[in-house]
């Protein structure tokens, strides 16, 4: 089989070493440095390179000369886009921007343009503003007619390719990151025109709103008893047809105009028979609109989910309707020809696109207008296109229905404007439209700053290019100046920095050689393969144009590290027969008692720490840093082994013998880790590791060693006879037996038979940390002061009440017998005494008793205490609580048992089994201090009611109950902040369980959470809260979860807009 080519670059690598073989570092000469350095590897020619040969610091192809020394292409110099490309088509329609989630709006703005009487209408607005505008300075509009005019003018002569609409979107206080409900913005927008034109002194211009889109109907009730018929006439601007099982508009149109019975719980009062009474009821239209708006109604409310939802409903529809048969006591003919279709591109009634397929009234061609893109369709004709493939990820899809001529299909249009068919209508007079001059004006200014703008990017683009031909004979002369000749002088230049050279798209910086030198300032050879090797002619021309250095010529090739790399490729190949050499000479014993100590494990790895430290050696610094070339690791007392780094990496072999290196510098004390070597062991070992720590036999081990061993031997002798005198002088307080508790203390406390009135109190981390003292008296530092303080405000007042402890405060401290503070004021030091005391006193009803503290509560410091207390639990930022899922008030899952630690720790953090508990008495789900069970004690009496905190009077004997919340399987951890809402919490608690938040119910210690709209901390959720989820079983069609996952946040509609009024 054939050998695989070797890499070109691992070939010259082995190239440029091959001579180390048979050359010892000190008989090193220039002809074997140039050849480490790849001085005479030949050059690259053109086209022998696919790509650069990064080991041959003589090939200069490939770097992205090509881009300049073949055919030049002007757009190569430039990323300034042709500014015509932003111009106005001949013919063609302008776009308007998106502005986020603004498509809703362009498409209707679009619509009404091209109806042509309301146009010409609103040119006819008074408009002072703008008649009177000076040129100057912008035009700014102020009223939405003002906006309109603005808008309407520049759709119609600007020369841009799409305009802004930002500033009737803004006048109207529209959330442009918000997709609003489309046929709500057409209602609430020509309500707003209508009053804005009524307002109008013109009476042509106050009703043309009514005159355009408005039609009269009546909703007539009839009595089946008298068969009185009783009116009710109003006023329509659009049909809202119901689509859901129906095939086309007609179906549509007649359905809007079916009769509908009023019987049963719905019957009719009738005012003739003054009675309630079976009746019917239907809706007649009278009077039809210039233009017919039908909205199809596609977003319905779902009872089952509470959100909307988009039908997706194939309906068919005419480019003519005959709406004739529907008008009320009228035969002849009423023609509607097809002058626009809006459509929703997407299946979820919360997101998609909104665009409008609309035809030009004067050439009756077709145009899709989706937002700043414009087509035009071809003859003549309505193509819905791709519009009709968006819904195909919707289940159950029906296949498009079969269409007859002058008919179309479509499930995702969701309004038809119809426009009655007139003669006059193709009278040029009525479809020509012209700007009246003080919008002209307008128009005319901005159509300048355009050709401002269009001048000034196509001056960019000159620039770029004339900048881009001035670098191109520049590559050009320079690049064939670069290649040094044999025998020339030569420097080196970074391959990098040539290749950004090269790129026009980065800027030139300056040439930066600093990488490439190695410790004593030279070239380093392992970079080599980094640099290319140039004539000291462009190597002048470069520097003096771009600066730089330093500048690396033939002078700064580095003897020093050729020589350095020829000792380490030379050890290595020798490292294997020496390793062979030494494993035969350490088998036998010594030949004389003269000799070096060597670590046994240092022995073991000999061979590994050398490979290491030659890896090293050849791998050595790219940079100046003060370190000499070619040393490992130096190994002193006072650097790497001093007593400051005794702890960094112990337990990581670094250096030969550093395992019988004390933390002093001198020879361990541990006879057991070394072993004697001979003097020829020593040396070979020597040439590999020739900084390594040396202790011949005669070596004395580290006198602090062995000082300090003798007092640690002491120290734990005294630790061990001081532990066992406090155990058996505190032996119930270290075994928790026959501790006082407050619970008890009305009835009769005894010591020795004995009454007692008073207990002391002492920290319980006092406590904890003496109990491990007595456990590890060896391992521990023993406990030498109480510090009360820890319990004192900053004025020395106590910071408990006897209730509070009773409550929960008993967490932070123990109690203690008369007896137990005596022997502890004689063993620890003492800031302050503390204790509480019952004074029972006589009164006619009987015996009551008091708690008093000494030193006394402060009332202040324990009131601030409170308060932060509680405003941590309402006031946090980020905190994590707890979900469960429940079934029938009964969890889920039961608690996963703890894995404690082992040894004499573990005695100490051993914590109580969890009981499986069902509903809401789980002690897990308690936030209710007095809730949890309770606990025997050891000499079997019944303890207090347990707080969710550790307590030191009570519990059973060496076991407390962990303040860690037990994290059951199954269960979710939520992050939350206080000011959040219910709602976006139930938000998140979707995401985490696949629960719809209307299908949430949620509590805490049986308190349910309804209110949607509340915070979480005015809601009493806190930290560590364990909220219990209640799912609701799922309804049928869950295809509304897409819809729900949009409304993260209640909907508000157009409420506080424009649109209402605000």
């Amino acid at each position: 089989m054939a050998r695989h080519a070797m890499a070109p670059r691992v070939q010259l690598e082995k190239a440029a070493w091959r001579w180390v073989e048979s050359v010892r570092p000190e008989d090193i000469h220039r002809e074997h440095i140039e050849i480490a350095y790849r001085i005479c590897v030949p050059p690259c020619k053109r086209g022998a390179c696919r790509r650069n040969c990064k080991g041959n610091p003589n090939c200069l192809v490939g770097i992205g000369e090509h881009a300049w020394l073949g055919e030049i292409n002007e757009n190569n110099f430039h990323n300034i886009d042709d500014p015509n490309s932003e111009r106005r088509d001949k013919n063609t329609f302008v776009g308007l921007t998106n502005l986020g989630a603004t498509c809703y709006v362009n498409t209707f703005l679009q619509v009404w343009f091209h109806n042509l009487e309301l146009r010409r209408t609103l040119y006819l607005c008074q408009n002072a503003r703008a008649e009177e505008h000076n040129m100057d300075s912008d035009y700014e509009p102020r009223s939405i007619c003002e906006h309109l005019q603005y808008l309407f003018a520049l759709l119609q002569n600007s020369n841009r390719r799409y305009i802004d609409p930002s500033g009737l979107v803004k006048a109207l206080g529209l959330d442009t990151g918000q997709q609003q409900d489309a046929q709500e913005f057409s209602k609430l927008f020509l309500s707003l025109l209508e009053d804005t034109l009524s307002k109008q002194k013109n009476p042509n211009l106050q009703n043309v709103i009514q005159l355009q889109f408005c039609g009269q109907m009546s909703y007539v009730t009839v009595c089946n008893q008298c068969g009185r018929a009783s009116p009710l006439p109003s006023r329509y601007y659009e049909l809202e047809l119901n689509i859901q099982g129906h095939k086309n508009l007609t179906e549509c149109v007649t359905e809007f105009l079916k009769e509908e019975k009023l019987d049963g719980d719905n019957r009719y009062f009738c005012e003739s028979c003054e009675s309630k009474q079976n009746a019917t009821r239907r809706i007649k239209l009278h009077s039809l609109p210039h233009v017919l708006n039908l909205q199809l109604m596609r977003f319905v409310f779902d009872r089952q989910t509470g959100h909307k939802k988009k039908l997706n409903t194939f309906i068919s529809f005419p480019e003519q309707l005959d709406m004739g048969p529907f008008l009320e006591g009228k035969d002849e003919k009423c023609v509607y020809e097809l002058s626009a279709v809006l459509i929703h591109r997407g299946v979820s009634a919360y997101s998609g696109h909104y665009i409008a397929h609309v035809r030009d009234a004067r050439t009756s061609d077709w145009y899709k207008f989706n937002d700043e893109e414009i087509e035009k369709m071809e003859g003549k004709k309505l193509q819905l296109g791709i519009e009709e493939d968006i819904a195909e990820t919707v289940k159950s899809q029906t296949r498009k229905p079969k269409c007859s001529k002058g008919y179309h299909c479509s499930r995702n249009a969701y309004m038809l404007v119809y426009k009655c068919h007139r003669e006059e209508d193709t009278d040029p007079m009525e479809t020509n439209v012209d700007v009246p001059g003080f919008l002209q004006r307008l128009v005319d200014r901005d159509n300048r700053k355009f050709e401002e703008w269009c001048l000034e990017m196509a001056d960019m683009r000159k620039q770029s290019v004339d900048k881009g031909k001035a670098k191109h004979e520049e590559v050009k002369e320079l690049y064939e100046l670069l290649p040094a000749e044999d025998g020339q002088q030569y420097e080196f230049v970074p391959l990098e920095w040539l290749k950004k050279w090269l790129d026009d798209s980065t800027v030139t910086k300056e040439i930066d050689n600093g990488n490439f030198l190695c410790s004593h300032g030279k070239l380093h050879p392992d970079k080599v393969g980094e640099a290319k090797r140039i004539s000291v002619k462009a190597a002048e021309l470069l520097f003096d144009r771009y600066g730089g250095g330093p500048r690396l010529d033939g002078s700064t090739l580095c003897e020093e590290c050729v020589g350095q790399r020829c000792r380490v490729l030379r050890l290595k190949n020798q490292l294997a027969e020496d390793y062979k050499e030494v494993t035969n000479l350490v088998k036998g014993p010594p030949k004389s008692d003269e000799g070096y100590w060597v670590g046994k494990t240092s022995l073991r790895s000999w061979r590994q720490l050398a490979l290491e430290q030659l890896d090293e050696d050849e791998e050595e610094t790219k940079h100046i840093d003060g370190k000499t070339n070619g040393e490992g690791p130096e190994i002193t007392a006072t650097k790497e082994y001093g007593p400051e780094n005794q702890d960094e990496d112990e337990e990581e072999m670094k250096t030969f013998n550093e395992d019988i290196l004390c933390r002093h510098g001198g020879l361990s004390i541990l006879e057991s880790e070394r072993r004697l070597m001979t003097e020829e062991v020593w040396s070979k070992l020597r040439v590999y590791f020739p900084r390594a720590p040396q202790f011949t036999q005669l070596q004395e081990p580290c006198q602090q060693c062995l000082r300090l061993e003798r007092e640690g031997k002491e120290n734990e002798a005294l630790n061990r006879m001081m532990a066992s005198e406090q155990k058996c002088s505190l032996l119930n307080l270290f075994q928790e037996k026959n501790r006082p508790t407050l619970t008890k203390w009305p009835q009769v406390i005894t010591v020795s038979a004995q009454e007692t009135d008073i207990l002391y109190i002492v920290p319980l981390f006092f406590v904890d940390e003496w109990r491990k003292f007595i456990r590890r008296p060896t391992k521990t530092t023993p406990v030498s002061s109480v510090g009360n303080s820890l319990l004192l405000c900053p004025h020395g007042g106590f910071m408990f009440t006897h209730d509070s402890m009773l409550m929960g405060d008993a967490q932070h401290i123990a109690l203690l017998w008369p007896g137990e503070w005596e022997v502890i004021s004689r063993h620890f030091l003492v800031d302050q005494p503390i204790s509480i005391c019952r004074i029972s006193q006589a009164t006619p009803n009987g015996s009551s008793v008091e708690y008093t503290t000494q030193p006394e509560l402060c009332r202040d410091c324990r009131e601030g205490f409170i308060f932060q207390q509680q405003r941590d639990m309402r006031e946090y930022a980020q905190a994590t609580v707890y979900v469960r899922k429940v079934i029938d008030d009964k969890r889920l899952m039961e608690a996963a048992p703890e894995v404690n630690v082992s040894g004499s720790e573990a005695e100490d953090e051993r914590e109580e089994p969890v009981t499986k508990v069902d509903g809401e008495r789980d002690p897990d789900f308690s936030q209710i201090e007095d809730g949890a069970k309770r606990q025997r004690l050891s000499d079997g009496t019944i303890g207090a009611a347990a707080s969710p905190a550790p307590m030191a009077s009570g519990g059973k004997s060496g076991i407390r109950r962990s303040t860690r919340h037990r994290k059951l399987r199954g269960e979710k951890a939520l992050i939350v902040s206080a000011n959040q809402t219910l709602k976006e919490l139930k938000i998140q608690i979707m995401h985490a369980f696949s629960v719809a938040p209307f299908d949430q119910n949620l509590s805490i210690d049986g308190r349910c959470l309804t209110d949607d709209s509340a915070t979480l901390g005015s809601l009493g959720v806190i930290p560590e809260s364990v909220i219990c989820l209640k799912a609701d079983e799922p309804i049928a069609d869950y295809a509304a979860l897409d819809d729900v996952y949009q409304v993260c946040m209640p909907e508000e509609g157009f409420k506080g807009t424009g649109l209402l009024g605000h």
